[in-house]
């Protein structure tokens, strides 16, 4: 048997055990350092308390909480607990759009090497072929900024969490030029009651739209001479050891930046612990502190409990009486890769919830009344 087909053997096994023991968690023996790169540590060691991990363990298994994947914490840059309830710490985790957080990491990378000006580009200056056959010309869609796409706030009429939107993701998807697609939808418009008109919050009225982001991966391409994933791959993922991803691509070989993204739940904590550390890993820098500080900072307002940065969700989540201010990745299903920066956290769920009511709420349930009422000082 191989050493990685052991370490794997070791997780499966443990899933069911207690957490009193490193062994038991599915961890390598606490202080190990894995072929991964990763560091663990027993979860008392880093005020992780270990009931409340137990509890939420025999919860999942006896179906209180449904098609729960994975469930991975690490505090203070270390891991302390794995849990696998759905395939193991090598399966590849369809977090659909948690990947448009990693797409701001990579157009983070772009600027920070000048290849792309910055976040105030407009989008179809750097596709001059789009917008020579683009549909229902508008002053203010030549006005679209790479921004307008980081914080789902451009004036085109696209917005997934409505069925009738003409932009709308699932018309989307039968075309076979998906960027052309979005970029020729109309501008939208709002009614209102009344003459006046409060500005949003920020500035920005949010519309949740996962073509703008799709047509990120063309504006990457066109800036960096490469395309996306293999753009990732050299920036990103080579340099936080990830080897195994599996993208999604458009009819037209496009790398859907967008969502479906495969990673490892150990790999997708690489990119929350990424953030978590400023934008360096294992103290090689990868992206710029001043754009992780800039993405993880409100941009938009979505409701009254949560506000959107550059492709990440920001939000307070509360447990015990204390809110904890986080900034996470999102996608259907119900999948969360979140970072509390007081409390030097992160923590992965993957979920295969897919389009169902709640999905979110029982992830999110997770987060409040188990981990981090497991969290102590």
């Amino acid at each position: 048997m191989t050493r990685k087909s052991a370490i794997v053997l070791g997780i499966v096994v443990s899933l069911g055990g207690s957490l009193q023991t490193s062994a038991q968690t599915g961890l390598a023996p606490a202080g190990a350092n894995g072929q991964d790169g990763w560091v663990t540590v027993a979860p008392e060691s880093a005020g992780i308390a270990s009931k409340p991990l137990r509890d939420m363990e025999t919860a999942i298994r006896a179906g209180e909480f449904k098609k729960i994947g994975s469930v991975v914490v690490a505090r203070h840059g270390k891991l302390v607990y794995e849990g696998y309830f759905d395939g193991d710490a090598t399966t590849l985790r369809d977090t659909r759009s948690a990947t448009k957080s990693i797409t701001d990491v990579l157009v983070g990378i772009a600027i920070g090497e000048k290849k792309l000006s910055g976040v105030n580009a407009r989008v179809l200056a750097l596709l001059p072929e789009r917008a020579r056959k683009m549909q229902n010309p508008d002053p203010r869609k030549d006005k679209i900024t790479v921004e307008d796409f980081l914080t789902m706030s451009s004036p085109l009429e696209c917005d997934d969490w409505n069925d009738a939107s003409r932009g709308n993701e699932e018309r989307m998807y039968p075309i076979e030029d998906w960027a052309q697609f979005i970029l020729d939808l109309p501008v939208r418009g709002r009614m209102h009651v009344g003459e006046k008109v409060e500005g949003p919050k920020y500035g920005r009225n949010f519309s949740y739209c996962t073509g703008g982001v799709f047509v990120l991966s063309e504006v990457l391409q066109k800036a960096m001479g490469v395309r996306t994933d293999r753009y990732a791959q050299a920036k990103l993922f080579g340099p936080l050891g990830i080897t195994d991803e599996q993208w999604v691509y458009s009819p037209m070989e496009i790398p859907q930046t967008g969502g479906g993204l495969r990673l490892t739940s150990r790999d997708l904590m690489k990119v929350a612990e990424l953030y978590r550390n400023g934008g360096e890993w294992q103290g090689t820098r990868i992206v710029d502190e001043a754009w992780v500080k800039t993405s993880t900072q409100p941009h938009a307002q979505i409701d009254d409990e949560t506000e959107y940065g550059y492709l990440w969700w920001l939000k307070t989540f509360k447990s015990g009486g204390k809110g904890y201010p986080a900034y996470f990745m999102s996608g259907n299903g119900g999948n969360k890769v979140a970072v509390f920066p007081g409390l030097d956290l992160a923590v992965v769920i993957t979920s295969t919830n897919y389009g169902t009511r709640g999905m979110h709420e029982q992830t999110e349930r997770l987060l409040t009344d188990y981990i981090l009422a497991a969290v102590g000082p």
